[in-house]
Formats: structure tokens, sequence, C-alpha cells
């Protein structure tokens, strides 16, 4: 291997928030990839505007670093259980995996998911117990339990001798053990050297390699990203290749990319053991694999999830409807959706009786609701549908459901709340334990009685609860679950909300709008106290009169009003209500904006129950 680079690639896999992002800017940090006068930002793998805001990584990414002669290849992978089938996709092109876990929560169902799959396919993983500076830190008890969740996995005597590492990924720093200090990341450097042998040398065998990401280049195209795992890939050759359905097609590479650090470099070959991106193929797609015309041996086929949810996208037809975004019409949104089948495997999009709607499924509503912000801001109007659980018939003709184990930390004062709350929807308890004040709450509920409970969660914890979800496999179907209990104030008006009318209504319920606010006939307004929907006018003002009386005119104050976010706003409609998603506002509405539309979608519901 003296003619060619060493190569060796590692993910870096943890549940949400527990420094994967982190630990990748402390491996570029202390591998020379930035100049001396560059300006860095933190989480600089998290590149996207919504990763930023939310702190949370959505899209694997690549990069490479180069210490002791060896190119190391970086993955940073999602940690939350919605883009699950990027992890699995991800961990099949690398040679090792680091896992890193919360010095203070310790493994979590994320976590369990992600190591399953490592373990699955023979990796031998790394174990960094990060965040080791936390007050409530106890490493030694984690490393336990991290173990026994080795064991839960099967894993095999192989694997159960992983290294222990402990670190502070923020400050840069990683230490063979507790009570040995360090200012650098090179003890996980040399343990990554040393635990794992780098990609053998198969630059003489026939060109074999996978595609298990993709990506959109306006210029050049759709992009496959993936391994070579044997042979010396170059552009402008004809390779074949062979997809999902054992199609063998005869193609040209155009471009071919490997990773220098953060940046994608052209290069004229590419070897064995290295993650590259290729050009020129326009139909190529996740598990394909590209081989020598001579020699086609296709790769075990990648299985891509199902989806789990779905909603239907509508073009926007409220009465504001084209008052601020660019991309309004049926046309634009399917050219929209379209474009984003390009990379979003986990994705699925079907036509309805309508051509103003589409069904758009996913592996829940984050994965959804990350493609409608996205749109959002890049101008597009639309309408959302509630989230609809994908049910499914096993081989004896059973309907069955996903159902989800839902892990609650809170304070023990709110324990009751919570274990009634998931009792009304379907939810069976596993395991409670109570320690220093917080109670840990482990749950199985079905998908369906989830929806809309996060928001609820946080509100009955008074923000003081953390929530965990993973999808752990499906049951038979669990039977009807209560919808939200409250009703809607529905506006009878169009115009201006006015701060009189908003005065009296607040005493009825929760209003989701301020003084001022422009509002139209049948937007909902508030959220009602009593479980029936309630038409209120929130456009009458107050009488004026030529006599002043006093004490008549004090201040009128309103209570401050409940503003959604996206995911808010999904969790809490109905059926029968449609979340309105412009560049600038997001509103709620019936779906029916007048009183007769809502009486007549009412009789069609009723008959249709009947059939």
């Amino acid at each position: 291997m003296s003619n060619k680079e060493k190569i060796l690639n590692i993910a870096v896999i943890a549940h949400v928030d527990a420094g994967k992002s982190t630990l990748v800017d402390a491996f570029l940090r202390q591998s020379d990839v930035f100049r001396d006068n560059e300006e860095v930002v933190d989480c600089i793998m998290d590149s996207n505007d919504l990763e930023r805001e939310r702190g949370i990584t959505i899209y694997s990414k690549n990069c490479s670093v180069i210490h002791d002669g060896v190119k190391i290849n970086i993955v940073d992978t999602p940690g939350h259980a919605d883009f699950s089938s990027e992890v699995e996709r991800i961990i099949r092109t690398v040679d090792t995996v680091i896992l890193l876990v919360d010095a203070s929560e310790g493994p979590l169902p994320q976590t369990r998911f992600v190591l399953s799959k490592a373990l699955e396919i023979g990796l031998k993983p790394i174990l960094l117990i990060n965040k080791i500076d936390k007050k409530d830190q106890r490493a030694e008890e984690v490393v336990d339990e991290v173990y026994e969740l080795f064991l839960e996995l099967n894993a095999n005597d192989e694997q159960l001798d992983f290294p222990i590492l402990y670190g502070i990924a923020r400050e840069g720093i990683v230490q063979y053990d507790l009570n040995t200090p360090s200012d650098s990341i090179e003890p996980l450097f040399k343990t990554i050297l040393k635990h794992c042998d780098v990609y053998p040398d198969l630059d003489d065998d026939p060109v074999q390699m996978q595609v298990s990401a993709l990506a959109y280049d306006e210029y050049i195209g759709r992009l496959g990203i993936g391994r070579i795992y044997k042979g010396v890939l170059k552009p402008g050759t004809q390779y074949i290749r062979c997809n999902q359905d054992g199609l063998e097609k005869k193609e040209t590479i155009s471009k071919i990319f490997v990773y220098k650090g953060l940046s994608r470099t052209d290069v004229k070959e590419a070897h064995s053991g290295d993650i590259v991106v290729i050009a020129g193929m326009p139909d190529i797609s996740i598990g394909d694999t590209i081989c020598d015309p001579e020699h086609i041996e296709p790769m075990e086929q990648i299985e891509i999830e199902e989806p789990t949810l779905s909603m239907n996208f509508h073009v926007n037809s409220s009465p504001f409807a084209g008052q601020s975004g660019k991309f309004v019409t049926s046309r634009n949104l399917k050219e929209r959706l379209e474009k984003e089948l390009e990379v979003n495997v986990g994705l699925r999009v079907e036509p309805t009786d309508s051509a103003d709607c589409f069904k758009v499924s996913g592996r829940g509503e984050l994965h959804i609701s990350i493609l409608i912000e996205n749109m959002r801001r890049e101008g597009y109007e639309l309408a959302v549908s509630k989230p609809e659980v994908i049910l499914h018939r096993d081989e004896n003709g059973t309907k069955v459901e996903p159902i989800e184990e839902v892990v609650c930390l809170a304070p023990s004062e709110y324990q009751g709340t919570i274990i009634n709350k998931l009792n009304l929807r379907k939810g069976v308890m596993q395991d409670m334990e109570e320690e220093n004040g917080y109670v840990k709450i482990t749950y199985l509920a079905p998908t369906r009685g989830l929806l809309g409970f996060r928001s609820e969660f946080i509100n009955d914890t008074h923000g003081e609860g953390t929530l965990v979800r993973r999808i752990s496999g499906y049951e038979p179907y669990k039977g009807e679950i209560t919808q939200r209990m409250q009703g809607a104030m529905i506006s009878t008006e169009t115009g201006q909300a006015m701060t009189y009318a908003l005065w009296n209504l607040q005493e009825r319920g929760q209003l989701f709008i301020s003084p001022q606010t422009e509002v139209y006939e049948g937007m909902i307004i508030g959220e009602s106290a009593k479980n029936i929907d309630m038409d209120v006018n929130p456009l009458k003002n107050k009488k004026l009169t030529a006599i002043r009386s006093s004490g008549r005119d004090e201040a009128m104050l309103l209570t401050p009003p409940r503003i959604f976010s996206l995911e808010e706003a999904l969790e809490w409609i109905n059926d029968d209500e449609l979340v309105e998603v412009t560049p600038d506002a997001i509103r709620i509405r019936k779906k029916g904006l007048t009183a007769q539309d809502r009486r007549n979608l009412y009789r069609e519901k009723m008959a249709q129950n009947k059939d």
C-alpha cells in the first residue's frame, strides 16, 4: 500500500444531543483542516440553517482528516429516530463506529438502535463516555449500562472487548481513563488506529462500489455517495450500474469527488476503501452497485425502511393565499416534491383523487415537518392535514400498527399526570425508576396515540421533562384513541382582530392570536375551554358613546397568545382541520371555511362511516 494512501472510515453514532457534531468539530480543529486566521463556528458539520436552529443533525455528512499518514473519513450521523434509515445505510460504509454516550443520561432508546445496526454487520465499536465534566456525571455506572446493552443485543466476544475512553467533546479533550488528564483528542486517534485495521489494498480487483446516500447539484445533477469496496474508479469510464430490481445498465461516470477536510475535491481516480461522490448517472439510487463490465457482481440490497406516517399536502386555498409566497400552484408543489424524492429516499409521494393534493409519507412527524419548513423558507405556500399512521396487515391478515418505546424523564411530582396521559393513549408501562427527585418512565405505546403528546408533555412538566421515542415494532391494532379534548374557536369574520373582542373571548379559552392580527372566516383563533367548537367574532369592537363614565375604561389586559411552531400545530389539529403554512405565518383553519361547508363535510364523513 505504499503507492496509495491508507484509508480508514469511521462513523460517529449516538442519541440526539450526546455531542456527535461537537466531537467531529474537535477532529477537524486538531487536524489542521482550518487556516490559522479562519473563523470557525461550532458544529460546523451542521451546515443547514434548520440544523443550526434546532441543534440537531438532520442529514448525514462526510469529511476527512489525515493522521499519522492515514486518511480517516468521518461520517456525522443523525441521532433522531425519524432519520434512522440514514444511519442504517451509512454504517455499511465504515470500518468502525465511535459510540458516544452521555456520562449523565446513559444509553437511551436511539443509542440501542444505532448500536444494534453496527453490531449486526460485525463492526467493533469504540465507546466514548462524553460530558464527564457534568456535575451529575456517573461515568462508571454508564459503562456498566452499556455492557448490559451490548449483552442484550447479542454482541460477540470481540465486540464486547471494546475500548473505553472518556471525554469532553466541547473542549476537544479525550482521556484514557477518568484519572489521566489530557489536553487533546490524541488518545482517540491512537485508539482508532490501534483498534481498527486500515482498509486492505484491493486496487487490482475489478471495480465494485455501492451507493449509500444521494445528493443533488444544480449544475451536474444527481450525485451518488458511497464506498469503493474494490478496484479503482475513474471518470470518463463506462461501468455497469446494477439497481435493486436486477436491471443492469451501461453508464459513464462524468466526475468523481473525494473528501479532503470539509470540501469535495475533483479527482482523476479514486481507490478502494475511499468514500466518493460520483456524477453522470441521472437515475442512480440507494443500493445501486457500480461494477466492471467484465465482472458484474451486484452487492447485497440495502433495505429502505417503510414510512410510518402520512400527511396530505394541499394547495393553499385560504383567502390569504398568494400574499407572501412565490410558489402557490399545484404544479409548483408537484415539482418541489419530485425534486425532494431525488435525495430523500425515506419519503414517498403519491397522487390523490384531487389534482391539488398529494399524499406524502415519511418516517415520522419530524421527517415530514423538516421538508415543510424547508419549503416554507423557499417561498412555498401549502396547507397540511393531520398526520395519519400507516397501518399494515400481517401474514394472517390482522391489522397491525407501529408501536414506539417512549422514555419520559421528569420531576417525580408529575409522574401521575404522565402515567394517566399515556394510559389514555393505549400505552403499556414497561419500567419505572425514581432517583434524586426525578422519575424515568418507560412505556410501549402506539404511534397513533403519541401524536400530539410531546407538546402536552412539555406543558404538563412545565418544560422540565425530556421525552424520547423510537419505533420498536408492529402490534395488533389497539382500537380507537381519544383525540384532542378541547374544541376550537373559529372566526366568523374576515378582517383585523380587535382588542375588545379578544378581551371578551379570552375567558372562554386560550387565544392563538393578538390584536391587529389579520383573520379570515374559518380560521381557528383559539382553543375552547369546552369540548365543542365555538363560532366567534374577533372583529367586534366596543360601542363608542359621547359619555365617559368612571371605571369603565380600565386597561384591557390580554393574556399572551399561544404561538405554535410547525410541529406543535401539526400535533394540535384534528381530522377536520388544516395547518396553513406560508413564508411569513403558520395558521390553523377548518377544512370547511364556512359553517355550511363544515356541516356538509360532517354529513359526508358520517355517510362514509355508515358504508
